[in-house]
């Protein structure tokens, strides 16, 4: 899936993409050359068929090198899934082969919708009316992958006298759509991350993603979510392989933590890749935020067991900073929206709306909250649920 020169690539990249943005213009381009983009995508639309699942599979190959490149990679994929699902076959056949040829950016910003489909806020940008469609005004303060030479942003707008809200594709270029300077992040500085301001955009109806925001995204949810899963299916991989290869004298205690956390990995994707493939996370979100919790939890555990098994080495400047890397970008897990704190929310509101001994167990799977990274005893649990600290993050967008 993922060619060894394509890998050597990101593996000798990784650094500078997560510390500036002097790569930022190469990955799109290089993910797509390297036909990772058409995964999953219809052969009769230009892509090399398959399901979402190959697209996890893609991006958790690429976040095992960088989490800068498959949060990009994310970005691209989660945009390319609304047009597969959208019904406006006129803008799927207009973006799609750009998207799919890296010559054009497609941006997942849906992070507001997503929260205001689960009563978190209300959606950041509203409509008025115009001759010959909507006037948009409001932001998305946090968007992904919108590179400054051109990018397709998808977008929920609340229209005005109570009609449903509408997905929109916001393109770059136009009057009306600003976007800022790249954010000051702390890691994945090349993954073209800003906000975008919108004042007076002119929206028509033949951008329009789906008329009904209402309807739209629940079907994609889980693809959304599904996607985004990779980042930490394929960080926890990573680190989990590093412990196993670090470990020196006395350090045969981490083996057993190591092991169960490699079985909680693989157990939390299979249920993943089950459920996306029969549908049943559309009907049975709560399944699918649980396993998204599962995820961050494995990368958190995973970083502190390669910690442990490499020791004092991992901290040390003149040695590869590969785990330094790698912690930065764990930090990035339990906040990109919907973070942990927000699904942990969520699951709480549905455990006190369902009727007494229903609400706390639907799903496939109970997991213990993400536990903020610090000192850690190998004595590492099996995936059985515990409880711990809740975690104190708000999420990122997308």
């Amino acid at each position: 899936m993922l060619a060894d020169a394509d890998r050597a690539w990101l593996a000798a990249s990784a650094e500078s993409l997560d510390r500036d943005n002097s790569l930022a213009h190469e990955v799109v381009p290089r993910l797509a050359a390297a036909g990772l983009f058409g995964l999953g995508v219809p052969r009769e639309w230009g892509g090399q068929g398959g399901d979402v699942w190959d697209g996890v599979e893609a991006i958790a190959a690429v976040a095992g090198e960088s989490l800068t490149a498959a949060f990009t990679f994310w970005g691209q994929r989660a945009f390319i899934e609304n047009l597969l699902h959208s019904p406006n076959i006129v803008l799927r056949e207009r973006w799609l082969p750009p998207l799919l040829a890296g010559t054009h950016a497609g941006a997942a910003g849906l992070s507001n919708a997503m929260k205001f489909l689960g009563g978190i806020e209300a959606l950041g940008i509203t409509a008025r009316p115009a001759a010959s469609g909507w006037r948009l005004q409001g932001s998305i303060p946090w968007c992904t992958n919108l590179r400054p030479d051109g990018f397709v942003a998808a977008a929920a707008v609340a229209l005005p006298q109570g009609a449903r809200p509408v997905v929109a594709a916001l393109v770059s270029g136009r009057a009306g759509l600003t976007r800022s300077d790249d954010l000051d992040l702390i890691a994945l500085r090349a993954s073209n991350t800003a906000s975008l301001g919108i004042d007076g955009l002119l929206l028509e109806p033949a951008d329009l993603i789906h008329e009904d925001a209402g309807a739209f995204l629940p079907r994609v949810r889980p693809a959304f979510l599904g996607l985004q899963c990779a980042l930490s299916i394929g960080l926890a991989r990573s680190a989990l392989a590093t412990a196993r290869r670090s470990g020196g004298a006395g350090r045969e205690v981490l083996h057993e933590p190591v092991r169960a956390q490699r079985a909680a990995l693989d157990a939390a994707t299979a249920s993943l890749r089950e459920g996306l493939a029969d549908g049943r996370f559309v009907a049975q979100p709560a399944a699918l935020f649980r396993l998204r919790l599962a995820l961050a939890d494995v990368v958190q555990q995973a970083l502190l067991l390669e910690l442990q098994a490499g020791g004092g080495r991992a901290y040390h400047r003149d040695q590869p900073l590969s785990f330094a890397r790698r912690w930065r970008e764990a930090a990035f897990i339990p906040i990109v929206t919907p973070s942990v704190t927000q699904l942990l929310g969520a699951l709480a509101r549905q455990a006190q709306a369902a009727p007494s001994g229903t609400g706390s167990t639907s799903g496939h799977m109970l997991v213990r909250p993400v536990t903020p990274m610090g000192p850690a005893t190998p004595a590492v649990s099996a995936p059985d649920p515990v409880d711990r600290p809740s975690p104190r993050s708000q999420g990122s967008g997308a």
